[in-house]
C-alpha cells in the first residue's frame, strides 16, 4: 500500500486493495493496491495498454459495463465499499464522475448538456436548477464564454470548450471525486493549457484522478504520479519525487525515453 499520500498529511479518499481487471480469461491489471489522496491530483502514466484507463474505469465501477469484464478485490470510498451488494452504482459514479478522453457533448442545448443529470435525478426547472447549472459552468471556465448563448447547440461548440462543458456535466451533480481519461488529447495548446488550469483549480474542492501519456503534463498538474506497465502498477510517489528520484529502474527508463 503506498503511503505517498500520507507525507503531505493528506487524507485518503480511495484505497484500493488487492485489485484485479479481467477481461474474460485475460488478466488486464492487478493486483493493485494504492491509495488516492483526498482534494489532491493525482496521474496516472504508462504506456499504451498497460491498464491505466482499466484501472480508472474501476474506480467508479464503469467497468461493469463492458461484457464479460470482471474483477477482485476491493475499492473503497471514505471506507465505504463501492462495490458488492447494497452498493448502488448510480450513487457511486454520482459521487464519482468521469470525463471522457473525447467529449461527448449531447445533441442538446449547452444549458440542457449541464442540467442533463440534474433532471435525471429530479430537479426540475426554476432557480436551483439555473443556479447549478451556471455555478458548473463557472467552475468549468466556461460561463463567460456561453452565459449569452445557453440555448445554443453545444455541437456548435469548440473542441476545447466542448470538453469544458463535459466537465462542467460531471460537476452539476456535485460529485466528490472527478476521473479524467485523457481529458486533453484531442485538443490544441491552447485549450490543452485551460484544461490544465481548470484541473489545478478544481484541486481545490475536489480530489481528481487524471489519465495521460504526456509526461510533462502529468508533471504539471499532479500532486502524485502511478506508473502503469504491463497491467501492474510499477510506482506510485509524489509527482516530483518520482519523475527526479524513482525509486523503480521501469519507472526511469520510462520517464527517460528507454522505452514506451
Amino acid at each position: 500500500m503506498s503511503t505517498a499520500a500520507a507525507a503531505d498529511n493528506a487524507r485518503p479518499k480511495l484505497t484500493v486493495k488487492d485489485l484485479s481487471v479481467f477481461y474474460g480469461q485475460k488478466k488486464a491489471l492487478g493486483p493493485v493496491s494504492m491509495e488516492i489522496a483526498e482534494k489532491r491530483v493525482t496521474a496516472l502514466i504508462g504506456p499504451s495498454g498497460c491498464g491505466k484507463s482499466t484501472f480508472l474505469r474501476s474506480l467508479n465501477r464503469m467497468n461493469e459495463l463492458i461484457p464479460a469484464c470482471r474483477m477482485e478485490g476491493s475499492v473503497q470510498l471514505d471506507d465505504q465499499p463501492i462495490y458488492g451488494p447494497g452498493t448502488d452504482a448510480v450513487m457511486v459514479r454520482r459521487r464519482i464522475g468521469m470525463v471522457f478522453q473525447r467529449s461527448n457533448p449531447f445533441p442538446k442545448s449547452i444549458f440542457e448538456n449541464v442540467a442533463y443529470g440534474l433532471r435525471i435525478g429530479g430537479m426540475g426547472n426554476g432557480s436551483d436548477l439555473s443556479g447549478r447549472v451556471e455555478r458548473a459552468l463557472r467552475q468549468a471556465a466556461l460561463w463567460e464564454e456561453v452565459k449569452d448563448r445557453l440555448t445554443e447547440s453545444a455541437l456548435g461548440m469548440s473542441g476545447g470548450q466542448q470538453q469544458r462543458l463535459c466537465i462542467a456535466r460531471a460537476l452539476a451533480v456535485e460529485p466528490e471525486v472527478l476521473l479524467m481519461d485523457e481529458p486533453a488529447s484531442a485538443l490544441d495548446p491552447i485549450a490543452t493549457a485551460h484544461i490544465e488550469e481548470l484541473i489545478n483549480e478544481l484541486s481545490d474542492g475536489y480530489t481528481v484522478v487524471i489519465v495521460t501519456h504526456n509526461m510533462q503534463q502529468a508533471a504539471r498538474v499532479s500532486d502524485y504520479t502511478a506508473f502503469f506497465y504491463m497491467g501492474d502498477l510499477v510506482e506510485v510517489a509524489n509527482t516530483q519525487v518520482l519523475f527526479t528520484k524513482p525509486s523503480q529502474s521501469r519507472t526511469e527508463d520510462y520517464i527517460t525515453g528507454r522505452f514506451g
